[in-house]
């Protein structure tokens, strides 16, 4: 049956949308379904939180922003206290992790002009009711060029779109999807993909998928030209791998439950694996240098979030044993803190970041 027939007049979400394009056009690609799908997902709604489909570290507890504030003040110092210096997050959801890094950075003396990379209007307002001072940006190109940048990207670059290809009888396809009349399906695509293959994978098994986020690494890539410009430090903190892999790693959230990908597009957020491997090479690509990955657990530990976590609970009674719950959450290896990795990129003359071995 054609997917173009069955659609009433009132179907006109995102699932339409697409119904209608790939009935009019063929099948799309993951990246473009990835891209599109969440787009409409953060302006729809706040996602985060306990009433929300997911939390993030900063939602978890304070701590956690305050850890990255203590690690900018001290960068900060160790630099030589530049006068002009600017605090940059991409995708800062609801502000929760600058207010609460900002924060600690002030009691050090470190108060950097306040940048912030978000899309979603919806979340704009709720960052503009906590940091206030904040100028608002599409991307990093309208950020001043003058200064150190000191960047922060938390759980950012997962949700960037990620391209597949994969093995099938005929050779490398780019991985589709289209729609049988009932739901959407991921496919082998017509495109020959062969030439993008590295060698070592060229014969891989049938059915071998390969991921890629040009969108990430493209990211990655000017960060690195504006550090080895201006000066300064990244922070990459999200969860992925240290060594190439291969297999499909999209998934999707809704309600704290993993969902189909290829189901209700808009109404779910989706995410891959960061490839923690290609933002080492793409940091050498641009003549900066680059510390980790490391586990988030590691991490946070260096940086004291263990006598943190006891302070609080002394000064706190009452919340000790949901602050050691928040800690366990954040630093043990079966929760955030071996999947979720911390990588830095280091423009010239910067300090050596704490945290990370060497």
């Amino acid at each position: 049956m054609d997917a173009r027939e069955d659609i009433g007049p009132e179907d006109t979400g995102l699932e339409a949308i697409f119904r209608r394009l790939i009935g009019a056009t063929g099948p799309i690609s993951v990246a473009h379904y990835m891209a599109e799908a969440n787009a409409h997902y953060y302006n729809r709604a706040d996602p985060l939180g306990s009433a929300g489909d997911f939390i993030t570290a900063p939602e978890i507890s304070q701590m956690f922003g305050e850890m990255i504030g203590l690690w900018l003040a001290d960068q900060w110092q160790r630099a030589g206290k530049p006068a002009l210096c600017h605090y940059v997050e991409f995708g800062p959801g609801r502000g929760t992790l600058a207010s609460d890094a900002l924060r600690v950075a002030e009691r050090f003396g470190f108060r950097p002009a306040v940048h912030l990379i978000e899309g979603s209007s919806r979340l704009r307002h709720a960052q503009q009711t906590l940091i206030p001072q904040a100028t608002w940006h599409d991307g990093l190109d309208s950020v001043p060029r003058e200064g150190p940048l000191l960047i922060v990207a938390n759980e950012f670059l997962d949700a960037l779109p990620v391209r597949q290809i994969v093995r099938a009888e005929q050779g490398w396809r780019e991985r589709v999807v289209l729609h049988n009349g009932e739901r959407f399906l991921p496919v082998a695509g017509a495109r020959p993909m062969d030439t993008a293959v590295p060698a070592a994978l060229a014969d891989s098994p049938l059915g071998t998928i390969l991921e890629t986020c040009p969108a990430a690494s493209g990211m990655a890539y000017e960060i690195a030209v504006r550090l080895k410009a201006q000066s300064g430090t990244a922070l990459f903190i999200d969860y992925g791998y240290s060594a190439p892999q291969t297999g499909s790693t999209l998934q999707a959230v809704r309600a704290h439950q993993k969902v189909d990908p290829f189901a209700d597009p808009g109404l779910a957020d989706l995410t891959a694996l960061v490839d923690f491997a290609q933002l080492k090479q793409i940091a050498l690509a641009g003549d900066v240098d680059c510390l980790g990955p490391v586990g988030q657990g590691d991490w946070l530990m260096a940086l004291g979030i263990g006598e943190r976590a006891a302070t609080l609970a002394r000064t706190q009674p009452s919340q000790a044993q949901a602050l050691m719950d928040a800690l366990d959450r954040l630093v043990s290896p079966d929760q955030m803190g071996a999947l979720f990795k911390v990588l830095a990129y280091r423009g010239p003359g910067w300090p050596q970041g704490e945290g990370f071995a060497g």
